[in-house]
C-alpha cells in the first residue's frame, strides 16, 4: 500500500470507520484490502431512489441481499436538492470590535501570479483586529494557505480593477469563506463600477452571491477622494482613473476604470507630560488625565483655569498613508496627473508648509511596462522621500517559484521520470546563473531625484506601526529555491533515486523497447498494444494534467483541468479550474502558455461546480486579447447550460471571443438528431430514462438554428484537429453533470493499412454509472475522478464521487487499456491512498503530469517508484490535510 497518512493514522480511521459503518462492520476486510474482481455491468441495472435508500442498497450489497452490480448514488445531491433541509441564513457582514490603540499594522505583498505573471499582486493591509485585502487574483487561496495566512480573518477585499486577472479568485475566495463554521462567513466587497457585473454573473454558481455586501463607485463629481471606510483604525478612499481612449481602443470592454487606493492611519497623538499637567497646571491623578489624552479639555483642581489638551500633550504625529496605484496602462498614467485630489499628497523638498500629507509608501500594481515609462516616473517624483515597492509584473520575478510546496514536488519528479514530467518552464536553465537580479539591489527607477523605489517579494512587509520598527521589512521573505537544491535534497534523503530514475529511463530506450514490451507488457500487463497506438508519432497527441485536487487548490494540487495538445493542428481543454492560467505557464513558460492558450479551438465543461470551471473566464479573455487584430475563429465552449449564464453576464467586463454549446447538444443522440432536424435535446434525458432523476432542465430558452450552426462550427473544428468525435454523456453527481469520448480519426499505419484512431474518456465528477462503462468501451485511456480511498465509501456516496477501486472497475469493466485516477480529496496531500494489487493498467496523476500517447503502454510501470519517491513524506502536519472536513485549518 502506498498511504500518505491522512489527518488521522490509517488504523485509526480504519478503526473508526469500522465501529461507524454498519456496512464495512458486514465485511471481514476493509474495503481498500479486498481482492479486485471486475463486475459485470449492464445499462439495464437500477437507481437507488434517495440518499437513504442508497446507503441501504450500498449495505444490502455487502451483505448479499442485492446483486452485486447495482450502481448507488445520493440521488437528492444528483438532483440538487441535498441541503434543502437545511435552514438557510443570509450570511452576515463581518464587524469587529476595534481597538484604536492598535500596536501593529503593516502592508504586506502576497505575490500571487508574479512568477508566471497570470494574476495582479494581492496585497494584505493588516491591523489587530481588521484584515484587508487589495485584488484576488487566482491563486490567492493556494498561496495563502501555503503561508498559513488566515483568509477566514479577511473583513474587506478591494479590487483596483474588476477583471479576471484581479478578481479571478473572488468566487472561490467567497465560496470557502460561506462554507467555514456552522452559519459560514462573509465579506464586504469593494470596487469600481462594473463589480454589478462580476456580481450578476457570479450568481450563476455561486448561489449566496446575492448576500455578498458589494459597494459599487464610479467617478466621483467632486474634487474629493471617495471615502469607503473611516473607523478608528484606517480610512480608505478611492479615486477613480478614466483614462481616454483612442477610437480603436472604444470599443474594448476591459480595464476601463482603475482605482487608486489611498489607507490613512490616524495621527498618533503626542506623549502626554505627567509633571507639567500636575505640577504647572495643577492636575491631579485620575479620570482627568484620561479625557486631556482623548482631546477633551478639563478643569484644573488647584487654579480657576480651564486646561487644553495642547497644554500637556507633545506634538502629535501624522498617521501613516499608504497608497495602491494599479495603473494597466498608459492611458491610466496619463490621467493620474488630471487628478486633482492627489494633489494634497505631493510633498517638495524644499517646502514642507504647503499642507501636504506625507505618503510614507506607495505600493504600485502596475506593470513594469507602465511605471518604466517617463510619464509614470514623472507622476512618481511628486512623492518626495516616498518608499516605491512595485508590485506589477516583473519579468525577473519569474525566476524562483511562488508556490515552492508545489514546485519541490514538481522538481523531484522531473529528476525521477522527465518523461512524464518534463521541466517547468518557470525554472530556466540559467536559474544559477548570477545574471539574475537581485531584487534587494535593484533600482527600477534610475532618476536619482527620485525616491528609493524597490521591487516587490513574495511576504515583504512594509510596517507602518509600531513606529520603532516602520518601514521594509524582509524577515518573512522566503528563502529562494532552485531546482539544483531540490535535486540535491533529493539524493541526500534518497540516495538509491538516482539508480531508479535510471531504471525509468530504459523504458524508453529504443534498443530495448521492443523486449522490454514483449517481457513485460505481454506477459505481467495481459494486455496487447492497441492498433491505434501502432507507428504512433510522438506528435499526434499528449495531454497534460495541469489539476488533479478536487474541491479547492491546496499546496500540492491544483483543481481540475487537461490540457489536450494536439500540437500544429490545436489544442482543447477539460475542465478549467481557478490557476489553470498559472499551470500551463508553470508547464509552458510564459511565452509557452501564450501560444498554448492561442492554439485552443474548443473548452469542454463537466459541471457548474467552481473548481472545474472559475478559470475560464481568464483563459477566454487572454485569447481574445492575444488574437486580437488576427484572423481566427472564435473558441466553442462547451458545457451546462447554467454555464451560459455566467459567460454571457461575464462579457459585459471582458470580451470573452466565444460561441457557447449546450453538452446535451453534444450527446450521441443530440448530434443525430440535431443533423436531421430533430429534437436537440435528443432521447437520453426523456421521460421515464433513467438519467431523468438526475438532470434539471434549464428554463433558458434554446434557440436549435443557432445550435445547429454551433454544432457545424464545432464538427469542423474536429475535423481540422484531427479529431472525429466529441460525444458527451450525462453522469451522477448534481445536476447537468456530463463526461466526454474524444476520438481521433482514423490514421494510415506504415504499411498504408488503414487503422482506427485513438479513443479518450474522461468522466468529470461522477459516481459509477452504466454511463461510464458504455462509453468506455474500449477505449485508450481513462482520466476517471477517484476521490476517496476505498475505506471512505460512505463519504463517497454522500457527495457522488468515486473511490480509488471504482474508478479502476468502471475502466476494467469496459475493456479500457489504460486507466489515469485524478481528482483526489485535498486530505490527501502529496500521493493518495491506493492498492497497488489491482493497478496492473492503472496510474494516478500529479499536477504538471504530461502524458504522450506514444508513452501509454509504459505508464503502469513507473506507478512502483513514487512509493519510492515518497517514502519520506507520507506525514503531513495538521495544516496540510483534510481540507474537506476542517476548512479553518488551511485558512
Amino acid at each position: 500500500m502506498i498511504n500518505s497518512m491522512p489527518y488521522l493514522p490509517k488504523n485509526l480511521r480504519l478503526l473508526l470507520l469500522l465501529s461507524s459503518s454498519s456496512s464495512i462492520k458486514s465485511c471481514p476486510f476493509p474495503l481498500s484490502l479486498r481482492p479486485f474482481s471486475p463486475r459485470s455491468f449492464s445499462l439495464s441495472t437500477l437507481f437507488s431512489s434517495s440518499s437513504s435508500s442508497s446507503m441501504e442498497n450500498h449495505e444490502a450489497n455487502h451483505n448479499g441481499s442485492k446483486s452485486s452490480n447495482s450502481f448507488v448514488f445520493n440521488k437528492r445531491r444528483a438532483e440538487g436538492i441535498d441541503k434543502t433541509d437545511k435552514k438557510k441564513r443570509n450570511l452576515e457582514r463581518k464587524s469587529q470590535k476595534l481597538n484604536p490603540t492598535n500596536t501593529i499594522a503593516y502592508a504586506q505583498i502576497l505575490g500571487t501570479g508574479m512568477d508566471t505573471q497570470d494574476t495582479s499582486s494581492s496585497v494584505l493591509l493588516f491591523f489587530d483586529k481588521q484584515r484587508f485585502i487589495f485584488n484576488a487574483g487566482e491563486g490567492l487561496q493556494r498561496f495563502c494557505t501555503e503561508h498559513k495566512i488566515k483568509l477566514s480573518k479577511i473583513d474587506h477585499v478591494f479590487l483596483s480593477r474588476v477583471c479576471s486577472e484581479t478578481a479571478g479568485g473572488l468566487p472561490g475566495l467567497l465560496l470557502t469563506l460561506a462554507g467555514i463554521g456552522e452559519e459560514g462567513l462573509s465579506v464586504n466587497v469593494w470596487g469600481p463600477s462594473d463589480l454589478n457585473y462580476l456580481v450578476d454573473a457570479m450568481k450563476s454558481f455561486i448561489p449566496r452571491a446575492a448576500m455578498v455586501h458589494t459597494r459599487s463607485f464610479g467617478p466621483s463629481s467632486t474634487p474629493d477622494p471617495i471615502v469607503l471606510v473611516n473607523d478608528e483604525i484606517v480610512k480608505i478612499s478611492a479615486i477613480v482613473l478614466k483614462p481616454c481612449h483612442s477610437e480603436e481602443d472604444s470599443g474594448n470592454k476591459s480595464d476601463e476604470l482603475s482605482v487608486v487606493y489611498v489607507c490613512e492611519l490616524p495621527e498618533i497623538l503626542g506623549k502626554f507630560d505627567l509633571e507639567k499637567a500636575k505640577k504647572v497646571f495643577g492636575v491631579r491623578p485620575g479620570p482627568k488625565y484620561s479625557k486631556l489624552q482623548s482631546g477633551q479639555s478639563v478643569k484644573s483642581d488647584e487654579r480657576d483655569i480651564t486646561v487644553y489638551p495642547s497644554d500637556v500633550m507633545g506634538p502629535s504625529l501624522p498617521g501613516p498613508i499608504v497608497l495602491l496605484v494599479d495603473c494597466p496602462t498608459e492611458s491610466h498614467a496619463a490621467a493620474l496627473f488630471a487628478v486633482n485630489s492627489l494633489e494634497s499628497y505631493y510633498s517638495c523638498p524644499d517646502d514642507q508648509t504647503n499642507g501636504a500629507k506625507f505618503v510614507n509608501c506607495i505600493i504600485h500594481l502596475s506593470p513594469s511596462s507602465v511605471t518604466s515609462s517617463p510619464t509614470y516616473q514623472s507622476w512618481m517624483k511628486k512623492f518626495h522621500s516616498t518608499q516605491h515597492i512595485l508590485a506589477g509584473h516583473q519579468r525577473k520575478n519569474m525566476a524562483f517559484p511562488i508556490l515552492k510546496a508545489s514546485s519541490r514536488i514538481a522538481a523531484r519528479l522531473n529528476y525521477l521520470c522527465p518523461q512524464f514530467f518534463p521541466a517547468p518552464g518557470f525554472w530556466p536553465s540559467q536559474l544559477a546563473d548570477n545574471s539574475i537580479i537581485d531584487p534587494t539591489h535593484s533600482n527600477e527607477c534610475s532618476s536619482s531625484n527620485l525616491a528609493e523605489s524597490i521591487t516587490a517579494e513574495n511576504l515583504l512587509k512594509f510596517n507602518l506601526r509600531p513606529l520603532a520598527i516602520s518601514g521594509m521589512d524582509r524577515s518573512f521573505i522566503p528563502a529562494q529555491l532552485t531546482s539544483s537544491e531540490v535535486v540535491d535534497e533529493l539524493l541526500s534523503d534518497i540516495p538509491e533515486i538516482k539508480d531508479k530514475s535510471e531504471e525509468i529511463k530504459q523504458f524508453w530506450n529504443k534498443q530495448h523497447n521492443k523486449t522490454i514490451i514483449e517481457k513485460l507488457w505481454l506477459t505481467e500487463s495481459n494486455t496487447v498494444l492497441p492498433s491505434c497506438l501502432e507507428d504512433i508519432r510522438r506528435d499526434d497527441m499528449e495531454f497534460v494534467l495541469l489539476g488533479t485536487g478536487s474541491s479547492q487548490p491546496s499546496k500540492y494540487r491544483n483543481v481540475s483541468a487537461i490540457y489536450i495538445d494536439l500540437f500544429s493542428r490545436g489544442s482543447l481543454l477539460l475542465d478549467c479550474g481557478e490557476g489553470t492560467l498559472g499551470q500551463l505557464k508553470r508547464r509552458y513558460g510564459l511565452d509557452g502558455a501564450d501560444e498554448a492558450v492561442r492554439k485552443l479551438r474548443c473548452i469542454w465543461i463537466s459541471h457548474i461546480h467552481a473548481d472545474h470551471h472559475a478559470g475560464l473566464a481568464r483563459i477566454l479573455a487572454l485569447r481574445s486579447k492575444l488574437l486580437k487584430g488576427v484572423t481566427h475563429e472564435p473558441v466553442i465552449v462547451v458545457g451546462p447550460r447554467p454555464l451560459k449564464r455566467f459567460l454571457d453576464a461575464y462579457q459585459r467586463l471582458e470580451d470573452l471571443d466565444m460561441e457557447f454549446l449546450d453538452c446535451r447538444s453534444t450527446t450521441a443522440t443530440s448530434w443525430a438528431s440535431l443533423e436531421s432536424g430533430g429534437d436537440a435535446k435528443g432521447s437520453l434525458f426523456s421521460e421515464g430514462s433513467p438519467m431523468q432523476s438526475v438532470f434539471k432542465r434549464s428554463d433558458i430558452p434554446t434557440d436549435d438554428s443557432s445550435v445547429l450552426l454551433c454544432l457545424k462550427n464545432l464538427k469542423k473544428v474536429l475535423s481540422e484537429t484531427g479529431l472525429e468525435d466529441l460525444i458527451s454523456f450525462p453522469v451522477v453527481h448534481c445536476p447537468q453533470a456530463f463526461g466526454v469520448v474524444i476520438k481521433a480519426a482514423e490514421r494510415v499505419n506504415s504499411i498504408g493499412e488503414q487503422i482506427p484512431g485513438w479513443k479518450m474518456v474522461y468522466s468529470g465528477d461522477t459516481r459509477p454509472c452504466p454511463e461510464i462503462v458504455e462509453a468506455s468501451r474500449d477505449a485508450t485511456v481513462l482520466i476517471h475522478e477517484a476521490t476517496f480511498e476505498d475505506a471512505l465509501i460512505e463519504e463517497a456516496l454522500a457527495k457522488n464521487h468515486s473511490t480509488t477501486k471504482e474508478a479502476i472497475d468502471m475502466g476494467s469493466s469496459a475493456g479500457v487499456y489504460r486507466i489515469v485516477l485524478t481528482h483526489f480529496s485535498q486530505r490527501y496531500p502529496k500521493i493518495p491512498v491506493i492498492d497497488e494489487s489491482h493497478m496492473h493498467n492503472t496510474c494516478i496523476a500529479f499536477d504538471l503530469m504530461s502524458i504522450n500517447m506514444a508513452d501509454l503502454q509504459v505508464l503502469p510501470k513507473v506507478l512502483p517508484y513514487f512509493k519510492t519517491l515518497f517514502r519520506d513524506e507520507m506525514a503531513e502536519d495538521e495544516d496540510d490535510v483534510a481540507m474537506d472536513d476542517l476548512k479553518e485549518e488551511a485558512l
